[in-house]
């Protein structure tokens, strides 16, 4: 989403993603939680020590909190990046435990391995296909080596998803992305062992089968997906 699209939907993008979710009985801060406790079960199993995230493309206000919240434990900086308007955030919801930066052109602003951790949340379906390789290729520099990318995204297999998208006016432009897709882009930007991990199998009238999504990773139904790989 480029800025002129991005200033369209910014000052309404919680209502219309709240409007958006409506049909799965949660809010839009159930979902960026979820995405958040995902990334720190995955950094504790791959034994990732986490001083430093960048938050690639950060354009939503929940997770500006949500993040410094479940991954305190890890004594953790943020660096949120963006690619939009969304640093005019950052002065008044961005907690002291964030910085924010701007994306002017195609180079992220920090220094090769400055990060543990590379997280993007719903974010590559709104960048062109041709340009993921190269994003992947600037997140794999500013990591470093021994640490982590974690991609979260709709799963265009998975029927509401497709629809939800279909139907929102912040994705109007978006091209969802098949998980082996991304896999193989994470491969071609020099990312180890790319892996693909399925999530948001049940909605809020089925809370009570979520407990059974922590093994149900391998099935492409989940609502969405989470591709990460290691820097070696």
């Amino acid at each position: 989403m480029d800025k002129a699209e991005f200033d369209r939907f910014a000052d309404a993008y919680y209502d219309q993603h709240r409007e958006n979710v409506a049909v799965t009985g949660e809010s839009p801060e159930y979902f960026a939680e979820y995405k958040i406790r995902q990334l720190r079960q995955i950094v504790a199993r791959e034994q990732v020590g986490v001083s430093r995230i960048c938050d690639f493309g950060s354009r939503d206000r929940q997770f500006h909190s949500v993040l410094p919240k479940i991954l305190s434990g890890c004594g953790a900086d943020i660096v949120q990046t963006s690619r939009s308007a969304a640093s005019r955030w950052a002065n008044s919801v961005t907690p002291a435990t964030a910085t924010t930066v701007l994306i002017e052109d195609s180079r992220i602003p920090c220094e090769a391995g400055a990060f543990d951790v590379a997280f993007s949340a719903c974010v590559f379906h709104h960048i062109p296909h041709e340009e993921h390789v190269t994003w992947l290729k600037e997140l794999h520099r500013i990591t470093r080596a021994g640490g982590l990318i974690a991609i979260f995204e709709h799963n265009p297999l998975n029927p509401l998803t497709v629809h939800a998208v279909n139907t929102c006016p912040f994705d109007e432009n978006a091209k969802l992305i098949f998980a082996r897709s991304l896999a193989k882009r994470l491969s071609a930007a020099g990312w180890a062992s790319p892996r693909i991990q399925y999530n948001l199998f049940f909605p809020r009238g089925l809370a009570g089968l979520r407990p059974l999504e922590a093994g149900l990773g391998w099935l492409p139904l989940g609502a969405q997906y989470v591709a990460f790989a290691r820097k070696a």
